[in-house]
């Protein structure tokens, strides 16, 4: 069986770091399936490809995306 190679569909994204006094919404992060509370900074990420697959990540979940497979 040959090995799949993992592709960061986020790689080539525009990321912002969304600071606690901006974030006033509550968002789920694609990395762990939790809550980005109101209040806790965050990433914003846009895929150049796909602006309407904008996500918001937990500074640690994005960092780590490529080394962890998303939580159920």
């Amino acid at each position: 069986m040959a090995k799949r190679i993992p592709v960061d569909f986020w790689a080539d994204a525009e990321t912002r770091f969304v600071q606690p006094y901006e974030a006033v919404k509550l968002y789920l992060c694609p990395g762990c399936n939790r809550d980005i509370e109101r209040g806790v900074g965050h990433i914003v990420a846009i895929p150049r490809e796909a602006v309407d697959l904008r996500r918001h990540w937990h500074r640690g979940c994005w960092n780590g995306r490529a080394t962890r497979t998303p939580r159920d």
